[in-house]
């Protein structure tokens, strides 16, 4: 890679910073959340942030970069994301019909 590759700034690379800066904001907020409960904890924004970055990432791997194992990476990690938030949302769901009952 040459150097004047690496500071080739467009709307694409702008695009994949972004997705850089949400999907690593998740380990802060992780971070943060464990901390404020002295334990370990993912919370929910966690999974909201790697979805968002895995996105970004995912497009701008996929329609920029054109590099099929950043693509594969993400595309992967965004399923995984996504599923969690389902298993949170029915867990949620069950617990708010059980508090009714």
């Amino acid at each position: 890679m040459t150097f004047e590759r690496l500071l080739h700034v467009n709307g694409w690379v702008l695009f994949g910073i972004l997705g850089q800066i949400l999907f690593g904001s998740r380990f802060i907020v992780q971070w943060l959340a464990s901390e404020r409960r002295k334990e370990s904890t993912i919370p929910v924004a966690f999974w909201y942030l790697s979805v968002l970055g895995g996105l970004i990432l995912f497009a701008y791997a996929f329609w920029y970069r054109q590099d099929i194992v950043f693509t594969i990476g993400q595309s992967a990690g965004v399923f995984i994301y996504v599923r969690n938030l389902m298993l949170i949302r029915r867990l949620s769901r069950q617990r708010a019909a059980g508090a009714g009952a």
